[in-house]
């Protein structure tokens, strides 16, 4: 890859990154009525485009349906797991790894503050000291996620 592709992928992230920030910050706040309907299920979701599983994320706060994430879920899946009609399976493998441009290496800016903002107790302090920063995906399991988090319900 040319040093100007990389250069022109790094602009659109950041400003992709900026543009994000900007249509998220108005956002209603969910109710904390007790969800209802048929669930919807998340399973083995290998994350993906961070403004995009925002979007997701709100609509999925927005349905008022119960909401289980189970299985695999990593990277951009993880925001899922905070919602306040979510529940975690309780034999799902939660990973984390820095957010970074497709077919790259490079960190871009914001991104990881976006996630951050859905993120509680032990797990966003360890996403802010170790998993920001690693390309590596660090995996660990749904109680060593509520151990990290005991606001996490687990799902029945």
């Amino acid at each position: 890859m040319s040093m100007r592709s990389l250069l022109t992928r790094l602009s659109v992230a950041i400003a992709l990154s900026f543009g994000a920030v900007a249509g998220l910050i108005a956002l209603p706040s969910v109710a904390q009525a007790q969800p209802r309907g048929k669930p919807i299920v998340i399973m083995n979701n290998r994350g993906g485009n961070v403004v995009e599983a925002i979007r997701y994320r709100n609509k999925l706060a927005a349905s008022g349906r119960p909401v289980e994430v189970r299985g695999y879920c990593r990277s951009a899946c993880t925001i899922y797991i905070t919602l306040p009609n979510a529940c975690l399976g309780p034999k799902a493998t939660v990973g984390f790894h820095a957010p970074r441009i497709p077919g790259t290496n490079i960190i871009p800016p914001i991104v990881d503050e976006l996630m951050a903002q859905y993120y509680r107790g032990g797990v966003l302090r360890m996403w802010n000291s170790q998993w920001k920063h690693s390309l590596n995906m660090h995996k660990i399991s749904a109680r060593e996620y509520v151990r990290l988090d005991p606001r996490t319900k687990l799902c029945k």
